[in-house]
């Protein structure tokens, strides 16, 4: 995850840290933190670039281009 995310064009500058929080072999679950450093609020910066839905594509766009 952390080079996902430090690569991402979108996200890269603002990416901290990822850590994992939970894992389970038994049910292949990983819950993980990610951790952002954003700026003074912008104009809609929470709720475009740092949305949840965002965020995730970001990991599903890198594991399809791995495929």
């Amino acid at each position: 995850l952390t080079d996902v995310y430090s690569s991402s064009p979108a996200l890269g500058r603002y990416f901290r840290s990822a850590q994992v929080v939970y894992f389970s072999n038994e049910s292949s679950t990983v819950f993980y933190q990610l951790e952002f450093s954003v700026p003074p609020s912008t104009e809609g910066f929470l709720e475009n670039t740092m949305n949840p839905d965002f965020i995730r594509n970001v990991l599903r766009q890198n594991i399809y281009d791995e495929d």
